[in-house]
């Protein structure tokens, strides 16, 4: 099989969990938090232990076949800062009130598939932490309008994030298609809770489930449009005659790769982990995460 069509393939899918989110909130007759916390916790794990040994490695390498080991070591630990830079860049562009990883409290999410549950009153929220653990709800405008811009703005927030993951994704599955599964399957359970973030505020605003699940759909679509965009872009400035990238080119972009999701790990997956989960429901997820992906890098040797 065409090893574009794979990449893209297992892109496609981490990017449609953000539609996988949204059923979830519709049909699922109470949010599993501990279940969001451990899964992106796990997340974070599997994205944490390939870059650091298996990504980033390969990108040194590649480049010390290229420019020599010093060489090469410094341009890996360029290109490693410069994704997280890059990253970093992207999400202080997003404003802070529509961070597509906010969490919902319970109260929030009841609506969405009970219609006899009250509506929660966005205006007049409690800003403290209850003593029970559960999240609570952050500040939401009363009119509709302004929910619906939330909701847009989110799910524009997710969209502008899911470039560059898209882009992780697809560079790892095309370089090696068993370790662009895992990382498919990392961001693809990172990617269910922002749907959920999309579906909320859109659909309290519409009171429609078909448009909060069609924008939550399409947030996720940026990822396989942006792996590609990002893949003719490189084939036409650095891609041979057969589309094949010469190796320090890969080398420079799984440094970038590795940067951007160790970014997306600490600063995104486990502060979210942690706000969902109880105990040491995180640190559970990510211990699994880890274990998980270095099963599968042996057991693949």
């Amino acid at each position: 099989m065409n090893p574009v069509l794979v990449a893209l393939g297992l892109t496609l899918f981490a990017g449609m969990a953000t539609g996988i989110g949204s059923v979830i909130a519709f049909t699922a007759k109470r949010t599993n938090f501990r279940f969001l916390s451990i899964a992106t916790g796990f997340s974070a794990g599997v994205m944490l232990y390939v870059s650091f040994v298996e990504i980033l490695v390969k990108g040194g390498d590649a480049l010390a076949q290229r420019y020599g080991e010093a060489a090469g070591n410094w341009i890996n630990a360029a290109a490693f800062f410069g994704g997280m830079l890059l990253i970093g860049l992207i999400d202080n562009l997003i404003p802070a009130a529509e961070n597509p990883h906010e969490t919902h409290a319970e109260s929030e999410t009841r609506p969405l598939h009970d219609p006899n549950a009250p509506i929660p009153d966005f205006e007049h929220q409690d800003e403290t932490r209850p003593k029970n653990g559960e999240i609570s709800v952050h500040d939401h405008a009363h009119h509709h309008h302004k929910l619906m811009r939330m909701g847009l703005f989110t799910a524009l927030a997710i969209g502008i994030h899911n470039f560059p993951e898209g882009l992780a994704t697809f560079l790892a599955a095309l370089q090696d298609p068993s370790l662009g599964i895992a990382i498919a399957i990392a961001v693809a359970l990172h990617n269910i809770p922002e749907g959920i973030s999309v579906s909320v505020p859109i659909f309290y605003a519409t009171g429609n489930r078909r448009k909060a699940f069609l924008y939550s759909f399409l947030s996720g679509l940026a990822e396989p449009v942006g792996a590609l965009l990002a893949y003719f872009a490189l084939r036409l400035f650095v891609g041979g005659g057969n589309g094949v990238f010469p190796p320090q080119v890969m080398g420079i972009l799984f440094g970038l790769v590795a940067g951007i999701m160790v970014y997306i790990s600490v600063d995104e997956l486990l502060p979210t982990s942690r706000a969902y989960g109880k105990g040491h429901d995180s640190l559970l997820g990510l211990i699994g995460g880890m274990a998980v992906m270095a099963l599968s890098l042996l057991l693949m040797q």
